[in-house]
């Protein structure tokens, strides 16, 4: 990998051939050999002067200042991964990635805006995947445009990786499993999701460490990313998460679904090395699993 390094709003690295230059043909490919830059956002750069050569260098301008786009509001962060292309967060309970009408506030969006602030950071607010607002976990965000294309490609590629944890209710029959099912839209009831010959094809696949008296610990790995995936495909298969009211749980030892993203794992967008984040369980779900436990133990 290409030695490069950042000064200000500029990435620094080698320049590839004595004769290159940004608008000469075949420019990008010789780039492309060191970095993994995105072609139209190479000749973007380079049409509106953002690429320049000195000193025997290229000089591309990555890290311009950029509007939030979410009114900041002061809420601690716990950041379990950062560097200057990506930031992973750790999403409480109760709040929404981003937010779903116009003025809507307390969002993990705003809260990354504010951390920007707050850090002397002038980041768009661009988040990868998202979270339910009751689920609790790790949500990985591009601190810029070049790291937001290439991860928003391996999104859709699905070469990143996200295991989540739940506590679903029931003695499952079967220690592993995949549920194959397609997820639509609930005809009946606004926000809520359900299995369907007409949907959109979902695919999880799920492992039980855990078997309690009345719930099981569940290890759960989606390979698409449908709305209420994970609790659609439980209650499916006759196992709701505990707390989940909205699909058959119980809400009488947790007052919202008991589902958590455990582990983010991504092909860093510009170094390319394998990127590997744990979020540890909030402590309301872990003392709901003590307390399982410890009725199993009696």
């Amino acid at each position: 990998m290409t030695v490069w390094k950042r000064n200000g709003e500029w990435l620094e690295l080698p320049l590839p051939s004595e004769t290159w230059k940004p608008l000469k043909p075949g420019s990008v490919d010789e780039i492309a050999a060191l970095l993994p830059v995105p072609r139209k956002y190479f000749l973007r750069l380079a049409s509106q002067g953002r690429i320049r050569v000195q000193d025997n260098q290229v000089n591309l301008h990555v890290f311009a200042n950029e509007e939030a786009a979410f009114r900041a509001e002061r809420h601690d962060v716990d950041v379990l991964f950062e560097d200057d292309f990506c930031l992973v967060v750790n999403k409480p309970a109760g709040m929404s990635v981003h937010p779903s009408e116009a003025g809507q506030g307390g969002t993990l969006a705003s809260a990354v805006a504010y951390y920007y602030e707050s850090t002397g950071q002038a980041c768009a607010v661009r988040h990868i995947h998202r979270l339910d607002q009751d689920t609790t976990g790790a949500v990985l965000y591009a601190k810029n445009e070049w790291a937001h294309v290439l991860l928003d490609e391996a999104m859709r590629d699905k070469r990143i990786d996200r295991r989540y944890v739940a506590l679903a209710q029931g003695v499952f029959k079967r220690k592993q499993g995949t549920v194959d099912a397609p997820i639509g839209k609930d005809r009946h009831q606004s926000g809520k999701r359900r299995v369907t010959a007409g949907g959109d094809q979902a695919v999880t696949h799920y492992q039980v460490p855990r078997q309690l008296n009345h719930a099981a610990l569940v290890e759960l790995e989606l390979e698409t990313g449908r709305t209420h995936q994970i609790r659609v495909h439980l209650s499916h298969l006759g196992h709701p998460l505990v707390g989940d009211v909205l699909y058959g749980g119980s809400s009488r030892l947790f007052h919202r679904q008991a589902l958590h993203g455990e582990k983010l794992t991504f092909e860093h967008p510009i170094t390319q090395k394998l990127i590997e984040v744990h979020a540890p369980l909030p402590l309301d779900f872990q003392q709901l699993l003590d307390k399982v436990e410890s009725t199993t133990k009696m």
